[in-house]
């Protein structure tokens, strides 16, 4: 059913996927610490998340585009065009970055209250904020990092480097909020301390299997004539589209989170904890992701165009299989809700439980979606493909489908539900008719000539 590219895909995805789950797990553990804290501490992280989660997801999107690069050069063999792609893409995600932080950080304060923080709260949430923005630059450069050695069929060393660094971020920040061991007691703000600790190390590991003594590439960049705009070109054009539909999925996410607040706070609760739960069973497909990117990208820079359109198929098919059991597992896990969750009351579990079961029974259409959406067109260079499927989904279909039914007709909750059902269907039906309409041949043409513009 799935010939023999599936060994390949499993050999990229699997590594990628372990690397997600292992980031919630010490996610998880890290917001127990801050929990300890009180409730305070822990809307203090969440007001600062709001800022500094939308900066990562949309400059670490010229990750993807690097990785789709690079996964071309090697599937030509042109060691020197990775080299030229890595460094590059590197200086870019750091002096893009470097300036977003540092105006975020002189206008720490005014960003926060702008969010809507009070003004005891943001008092508190200030000084963890402008930490945490020092990690921005290192997560992003982390995500290019391990973009290109996924693409380079090393994607046990993020995976490896990632849970060093969780880790060394949990045990830090443990020790810095309780002062163990002589450290001292910084509070909410040794858990940020303990967050770009663990960053550091991941980018000097990162680093070190790059570039050290026995490094996968060399050192290098395209410099700023015309080849190296030809190259920054080519990055942005395959990352500009997919930072906007970043923009537009979070965006999406804060407005459903208003609708639902609206409904009453058991409602966003429940729908938080399910949301929470589909996370762990959703990132065990995303590995397929990367596997897609490295492996189409290959095919492009190997020029064959009947290996390209294969391997598309065989990653759409293996995520049809795991939408389908991780979807079953999820539901499933509706009967831990009154152990994991016995504080929150039988309304809140009831609205979990129901948003658990519908999510469920769609997680294969999500799973095709992220497939299609983060990896295959991408990979064919249909960025924009993406941006039109995610911001139809979204703004023509999904949110105002949800404000009819849940206000308009009164369905309350269920209408959001059914709204986010009708989003993810349409989003599947544009994302299959571009992957359907994606040419080959053009796509290696294309490639082709960018990649004599930067010869």
């Amino acid at each position: 059913m799935f010939s023999p590219h599936l060994r390949d895909i499993l050999r990229l995805a699997l590594p990628a996927s372990a690397e997600a789950v292992i980031q919630l797990l010490f996610n998880f553990l890290a917001q127990l610490i801050v929990a300890s804290l009180g409730a305070t501490a822990v809307a203090a992280v969440g007001f600062s998340n709001n800022v500094t989660l939308i900066a990562i997801f949309t400059l670490a999107t010229l990750g993807t585009g690097a990785g789709i690069l690079v996964a071309r050069a090697r599937g030509a063999g042109d060691r020197e065009a990775v080299a030229r792609t890595t460094g590059t893409a590197l200086l870019l995600a750091s002096a893009v970055t470097l300036a977003l932080v540092l105006v975020l950080s002189v206008f720490a304060r005014p960003v926060l209250g702008g969010l809507g923080a009070p003004a005891e709260l943001a008092e508190t949430a200030t000084p963890f904020f402008q930490v945490a923005l020092l990690g921005v630059p290192l997560i992003v450069l982390s995500v290019v990092a391990g973009s290109v050695m996924r693409s380079l069929e090393q994607p046990r060393v993020p995976m490896f480097a990632t849970l060093v660094a969780a880790a060394v971020n949990v045990a830090v920040g443990y020790a810095l909020v309780r002062g163990v061991a002589g450290l001292p007691r910084l509070g909410l703000v040794g858990a940020a301390w303990g967050a770009l600790a663990g960053q550091v190390l991941r980018v000097v590991l990162l680093g070190a299997f790059l570039y050290g003594p026995r490094g996968l590439v060399p050192w290098g960049w395209s410099g700023v004539g015309a080849r190296g705009r030809a190259l920054v070109g080519e990055l942005l054009h395959l990352s500009l589209p997919l930072a906007a539909t970043q923009l537009a999925w979070s965006g999406g996410n804060l407005l459903y989170a208003l609708f639902l607040a609206r409904l009453g706070t058991e409602v966003l609760a429940g729908v938080q904890i399910s949301n929470t739960l589909e996370g762990i069973f959703i990132v065990a497909s995303s590995g397929l992701v990367p596997a897609a990117t490295a492996l189409i990208g290959q095919a492009v820079g190997q020029g064959d165009a009947g290996l390209a359109r294969e391997r598309a198929r065989v990653v759409e098919r293996f995520g049809l299989v795991t939408g389908v059991v991780f979807g079953a597992l999820f539901a499933l896990s509706a009967l831990a809700l009154p152990a994991l969750y016995p504080a929150v009351g039988a309304e809140v579990r009831q609205v979990a439980l129901s948003a658990i079961l519908v999510n469920a029974a769609i997680q294969v259409v999500k799973v095709a979606n992220l497939v299609r959406g983060g990896g295959i067109l991408p990979s064919g260079s249909d960025t924009r493909g993406v941006l039109i499927g995610d911001a139809v989904g979204a703004f023509a279909v999904g949110l105002p489908l949800a404000w009819g039914l849940a206000f308009g007709l009164g369905l309350g909750v269920w209408g959001v539900l059914l709204a986010r059902v009708a989003e993810e269907v349409a989003k599947v039906l544009i994302f299959a008719w571009r992957a359907k309409k994606l040419a080959w041949p053009r796509v290696i043409a294309a490639q082709a000539g960018v990649a004599a513009a930067s010869d």
